[in-house]
């Protein structure tokens, strides 16, 4: 059961919570409205994260909400990023940078940290233009995947019948009998598309790979940005050349994108290929890529130093958003 609401662009005015959304005629346009606790905000520390360069006036608003709004007693504003570079320096603490991937719904960012220091200087950030619904955003979840090597998966795509190893056909919902989409065994294919049971049926062969393609060659859909691992590799490039060969072998991979099957095996081999062969390469994929950062906030808050980096509300009463702006590194 989902631990949200929703409002469908069917019905707007009428919001759904949790397994209400078996109610839901037409969920392939769902908008969600995510939970936060029931809590005394008065009594309650926050750790809150935002995007790198985020813009002054929204910071402030930010301020303004969790401190004049809801009252918070400390706020700790920081980067998804610090927060999963504090969680791998402490699994790691022998290493002394990192560079953090995370690539996620929107967009992806490459930064690299010298223990708890960002290096502004050679942040990259990559843009996801992507506009999914609930249905389509659960296919890319159960069928897309990494190719290896594009253009040979993209010959055997071409195949007909039982040689075209790539192509799938996914059952769509039809929110009645079947709730949710799944992949058809491979047995169970009829090869000709033309099924007798009446199941919205979705093939896909190249599709498979082509969408996660894009985050390593932007270009294919006219976005002239480099791909994830040109981008690694640039941003360390842009970095001391005594401390490159310490973040080539602690790159780590965050976010929902590096869920997909080759995700890691592809980043690695390329980046490999863009660096010189006396550096030694290393990609971490964490047990749990889409929670490292949560991870790495809740031991912050566990610290002994938590109360030295965070925001009181009597802090922010007395100096207003210089002290945010002083003690943020955002």
């Amino acid at each position: 059961i989902p631990n949200c609401q929703f409002r469908s662009k069917t019905a707007r005015l009428k919001t759904f919570t949790a397994n209400q959304i078996d109610e839901i005629k037409d969920p392939s346009g769902l908008f969600y409205i995510l939970p936060f606790q029931k809590v005394d905000f008065l009594d309650t520390n926050i750790i809150i994260t935002e995007p790198y360069f985020n813009f002054t006036s929204i910071q402030e608003s930010m301020n303004e909400i969790l401190f004049e709004e809801y009252q918070f007693q400390a706020v700790l504003r920081v980067n998804a990023g610090a927060l999963s570079a504090h969680r791998y320096f402490r699994d790691n603490p022998s290493e002394l940078c990192c560079i953090i991937v995370d690539s996620g719904y929107s967009f992806t960012h490459i930064v690299p940290y010298c223990r708890s220091k960002k290096k502004k200087e050679a942040i990259i950030r990559q843009l996801h233009v992507m506009d999914e619904t609930h249905v389509i955003n659960q296919v890319k979840e159960d069928v897309c995947y990494v190719s290896q090597d594009f253009y040979r998966d993209m010959d055997i795509a071409k195949l007909k019948g039982e040689d075209n190893t790539v192509m799938i056909d996914y059952v769509l919902p039809d929110f009645s009998t079947i709730k949710k989409g799944f992949c058809k065994p491979r047995e169970e294919m009829v090869l000709s598309g033309k099924y007798k049971s009446g199941e919205q049926i979705l093939r896909l062969a190249n599709e498979r790979f082509a969408v996660p393609e894009i985050l390593f060659n932007p270009s294919d859909i006219g976005i002239q940005e480099m791909g994830i691992p040109e981008a690694i590799v640039y941003s360390i490039q842009n970095l001391p050349e005594e401390m490159q060969p310490h973040f080539f072998k602690n790159i780590v991979l965050t976010g929902g994108n590096s869920l997909f099957p080759g995700f890691r095996d592809r980043v690695y081999s390329e980046v490999r290929c863009l660096t010189p062969t006396d550096y030694d390469v290393s990609v971490v994929l964490p047990e749990n890529p889409i929670t490292y950062s949560w991870e790495g906030g809740k031991l912050i808050s566990e610290n002994d130093d938590f109360e030295d980096m965070v925001v009181t509300r009597e802090d922010y009463e007395e100096n207003g958003h210089s002290v945010c702006e002083e003690k943020f590194d955002i």
